[in-house]
């Protein structure tokens, strides 16, 4: 059996509580959701085991099929962040999508050489100078003699990330994504949203200067970064 297409489940883990969510992405409203306070801000793997266990079961029963993919949420003090700068000659040329796409994969490159052991979360651009000037938005149609771009990376280590795997296994269930609490709480100034809306947007581009990162079907193919903002 196949997950619902039109349903994704976050599991939302920090070390004072877990929740976990299913989402109608077409309806737009959450189906199912569950919490339990963790006393003494210790997260340990059973707790998330028996919690797992008791919500993945009615999560199924409540959809028809077996959960085989989920997205995690996670709020941890071991999350890396850092940022990358990097720049190109243009040579007075109208900016493409290639160009900056060049940009953002040799940032990428650099930080995993970098950084080995950890897993990229988010990709943002903080910053795009185009001709010397500032810019939180790249600038459509317009001639670059050069372009400055300046990259948030957020991510998280392999000691973090493995367990959290490792745990899913047991129930036949993939990550499709970890995203980063703090960040997906923080871009929205507006309270009254839901968690769970708040993850839905951030998966479907709110942040218009966040770059998705879409594994290919293909092993050969790499990775294609979808930029939602660009020349929109």
């Amino acid at each position: 059996m196949n997950e619902e297409s039109n349903t994704q489940t976050y599991l939302s883990i920090s070390n004072n509580k877990l929740e976990i969510y299913l989402f109608d992405i077409v309806k737009f409203e959450n189906l199912y959701s569950n919490e339990i306070i963790i006393e003494n801000n210790f997260l340990d793997y059973t707790i998330l085991d028996n919690f797992l266990d008791k919500n993945i079961l009615k999560i199924e029963k409540l959809i028809g099929k077996f959960v085989k993919n989920i997205f995690i949420i996670i709020e941890n003090e071991q999350l890396f962040r850092t940022h990358i700068g990097i720049k190109k000659k243009n040579y007075n040329k109208v900016l493409n999508y290639d160009t900056v796409k060049s940009l953002v994969v040799e940032s990428k490159e650099l930080f995993q050489k970098s950084y080995r052991d950890q897993k990229i979360m988010h990709i943002i651009v903080n910053n795009y100078m185009i001709n010397g000037k500032n810019f939180g938005y790249l600038k459509k149609d317009i001639q670059a003699d050069d372009l400055s771009l300046i990259l948030n990376f957020i991510s998280i280590p392999e000691s973090l990330s493995y367990p959290l795997e490792n745990l899913l296994e047991k129930y036949q269930i993939k990550i499709n994504k970890y995203l980063d609490k703090e960040y997906v709480s923080s871009f929205f100034e507006d309270e009254t949203i839901e968690f769970p809306v708040m993850v839905c947007k951030i998966l479907n581009g709110s942040n218009l200067n966040e770059v998705q990162l879409i594994p290919k079907i293909s092993k050969n193919r790499g990775i294609f970064e979808k930029f939602f903002q660009l020349f929109s």
